[in-house]
């Protein structure tokens, strides 16, 4: 808990020298006042959808509801720990594929964690799965991204069915690829046997299944449609007032995630000084034309650069209109998509994925976290390229 804390603090620290550094922007009119304004009401959504869906997560968990999952799952898995380590992979590839990236970084990562632990696994290789195939494996459908979602509005608006026959081949490599990583670099610890060992009972059962229902109910709302920020606060509203009637005492300002909040804030403020200052404009120069296999090469790459230095939601958007065709933004998908495996804030998922292990007690360092990066998103990148040029 001692280092939890520590970590929790040195990621507030960072994200209030950032939110300092972005407010030297704004003050000296390198970030123009309104571009600072329309900022706030891109991220506003996205910092509420975080809290939320963290106060619901970490509610869920304390009625027993992640554990109760991680028990099913790790009997299904009849005690070989490289048959559990698929079944995740399965269900991280489908929550991303149908329900989204940041759905399989909240909601599944502490299931995942759970199970290794009631397994007397080491919880790291199911974690690193998780976070991998959240960003690799979004490539399919539009709801996968948000990236996907503009893409599509950009491509013409084609059908899902016809997103997906363009995207199928990348999709699958991108998803096939960090497996193969994830199962070489933890293979000990995945070529094991295990016991399920005692199962926990329910100490609330009311607690438990009044969770449970409004987990289930989020997962599609968060689908509908509708701002994930909504179905998300109603459904931290229903538990906050569950809890304050039965276990006052679980209800805390510590639920918040003030810190990751902080540091959001801080990095989008921060990234959007840099926009203005001109590295979009760069990435854009550099990105090149055309639709042979190392026209599109160049494109993903260079969004695998944008994505990993500013996030991939600004380096999509930065990127875009010289994206001009379907091929073009496909490639450019696979970049900002695939890609944001090395740096912290390359993807919202994934400061949502180590938010989820920190309240867990599960450490990672990030320069092991980069360095397997800096190994698994290139190869990704370039495989999926040449497999998506291979299918044009």
């Amino acid at each position: 808990m001692v280092w939890a804390g520590r970590r929790r603090m040195r990621t507030a620290i960072v994200g209030a020298v950032l939110l300092v550094l972005g407010a030297i922007a704004v003050a000296t009119g390198l970030l123009p006042v309104p571009e600072a304004i329309e900022l706030w009401d891109r991220v506003w959504p996205i910092l509420l959808f975080v809290v939320a869906i963290t106060v619901v997560t970490e509610l869920a968990a304390e009625a027993g509801v992640f554990t109760v999952l991680a028990q099913q799952t790790a009997r299904w898995g009849r005690g070989r720990a490289w048959v559990l380590w698929l079944l995740v992979v399965v269900v991280a590839a489908l929550s991303t594929v149908f329900l989204s990236l940041d759905t399989t970084a909240v909601l599944l990562t502490p299931v995942v964690i759970v199970m290794a632990r009631h397994a007397g696994l080491n919880p790291l290789p199911f974690a690193l799965t998780t976070v991998w195939m959240a960003n690799a494996g979004s490539l399919l459908l539009p709801v996968s991204n948000l990236t996907n979602l503009l893409a599509q509005h950009s491509m013409g608006d084609p059908s899902p069915a016809a997103f997906a026959a363009l995207m199928w081949a990348p999709a699958l490599v991108a998803m096939i690829v960090p497996m193969i990583v994830v199962f070489v670099i933890a293979r000990r610890s995945l070529l094991v046997r295990y016991e399920t060992g005692e199962e926990d009972g329910i100490e609330d059962r009311v607690l438990f299944w009044v969770s449970g229902a409004v987990v289930v109910a989020l997962v599609p709302l968060l689908v509908s449609g509708l701002p994930v920020w909504l179905p998300t606060t109603i459904a931290a509203v229903v538990l906050v007032v569950l809890f304050l009637v039965r276990r006052r005492g679980v209800v805390r300002f510590g639920l918040l995630p003030w810190q990751l909040v902080l540091l959001a804030s801080g990095l989008f403020l921060f990234i959007e000084a840099l926009h203005a200052a001109g590295l979009g404009t760069l990435m854009a120069t550099v990105s090149g034309t055309g639709e042979s296999p190392l026209a599109l090469l160049r494109l993903s790459l260079t969004g695998l650069v944008g994505a990993n230095a500013i996030d991939n939601l600004p380096a999509y958007l930065a990127l875009e209109p010289v994206a001009e065709s379907p091929a073009r933004l496909a490639a450019l998908l696979i970049g900002v998509n695939a890609g944001p495996l090395i740096t912290p804030w390359a993807s919202l998922a994934t400061l949502l994925w180590h938010q989820r292990l920190t309240s867990f007690d599960v450490e990672i360092r990030w320069s092991r976290y980069m360095l397997l990066g800096l190994i698994v998103a290139p190869v990704t990148v370039v495989l999926a390229t040449l497999a998506l040029s291979a299918t044009l």
